[in-house]
């Protein structure tokens, strides 16, 4: 095992990002930016041994600061969409700010953990990244310090800790936008890679893609993925929900809480890659990379709508103004504490 950090660029005010790559045993490689935690590379054996990079991202620090699709980011202080850029804790209103449609808070606002620089630490086969988060920043309360490990395995397991304390009451969701697509980044479509999703249940959006306090059951719709399936086999049904996804971008309710629990399953025929998602969250959000616009990716190739898939592992969006869904309050002086897996083999 080893890591090697190499100067990725600056950023436009100057500042040096950096590139963290570990390689293990068999050739196989994550390689994380010390700019918004970014999992910028994953290159991970084919059927036919051959290593191939199985997320989208850039080859410079412009083309990440320039882009809104989050690839590969670590996302916080909160993961999804709080509804009207507001949330009252203990009595008080917080103000978020608005930067997703009507009005609503998306993945930490303005300048989220996505467009920070983090503090880097390595170890023998894992990378420890570090925020504090001020009280006040992006209108969320307290001084939050933030803990995310990445650890990638001789096995070819890519696994994230999430750890974070802070002095005052506040919300937490974190989680990783890594887009995946299992045929190659650059490759096209991921709409005929396979997807199973251990849930039998997910939460509605509205119109504007907020999570509503509403659980459907999953049975007899297209959002049925307890047994593999082509991702766009159901993807342009006749259904409201889709209608208010573009397709799918919604959180499944995963079942019941475990230390850790199998979450999900993809793959791909092309290349014989399996991938398998492993969690301690309650939810998962499957978005299809519905919006993403037509634009060049690393080595030029191109991407596109659906080009590539998230699984991230989270609380419910929303969740504060949705009494039935699992608080995501974390209390002063407690400790948050959460681990996601994606597991590679072949098939």
């Amino acid at each position: 095992m080893s890591i090697a950090k190499t100067l990725f660029g600056l950023t436009a005010d100057g500042r040096e990002v950096f590139r963290y790559t570990i390689k293990n045993k068999r050739g196989a490689s994550v390689s994380v930016l010390n700019l918004g935690g970014i999992i910028q590379s994953l290159m991970v054996p084919a059927a036919d041994g051959t290593l191939t990079d199985v997320v989208l991202g850039y080859d410079g620090v412009a083309d990440y600061e320039r882009h809104t699709c989050y690839f590969g980011a670590l996302i916080g202080r909160f993961g999804n969409r709080i509804g009207g850029s507001r949330f009252t804790l203990n009595g008080k209103e917080y103000a978020l700010f608005a930067n997703d449609q009507n009005g609503n808070h998306l993945h930490g606002g303005k300048e989220g953990f996505d467009k920070k620089l983090w503090a880097v630490e390595e170890g023998g086969d894992s990378l420890t990244l570090r925020y504090l988060s001020v009280d006040g920043e992006e209108g969320y309360p307290g001084n939050l310090s933030v803990t995310v490990t990445y650890r990638f395995s001789d096995d070819n397991e890519l696994s994230i800790d999430y750890q974070a304390a802070c002095d005052a009451d506040t919300v937490l969701n974190l989680t990783n936008h890594a887009y995946f697509n299992l045929s190659g980044a650059g490759s096209g479509s991921v709409e005929d890679q396979e997807l199973m999703l251990c849930a039998e249940s997910y939460t509605a959006i509205d119109q504007y893609g907020l999570t509503v306090e509403q659980v459907v059951p999953v049975e007899k719709t297209p959002f049925d993925f307890r047994e593999m399936k082509p991702i766009g086999r159901d993807i342009a049904a006749d259904d409201e929900q889709l209608r208010f996804g573009l397709g799918y971008d919604h959180n499944f309710v995963l079942n019941p809480r475990q230390t850790m629990k199998r979450a999900a399953a993809a793959r791909s025929a092309k290349t014989g890659i399996l991938m398998e998602a492993l969690t301690t969250q309650p939810g998962v959000q499957l978005y299809t990379g519905n919006v993403i616009p037509p634009h060049a990716g690393k080595d030029g190739r191109q991407y596109d709508a659906r080009h590539g898939f998230c699984l991230e592992t989270q609380h419910f969006p929303n969740s504060m103004a949705c009494a039935s869904f699992a608080s995501p309050v974390l209390k002063k002086g407690e400790g948050y504490h959460e681990i996601t897996a994606y597991c590679f083999k072949t098939i």
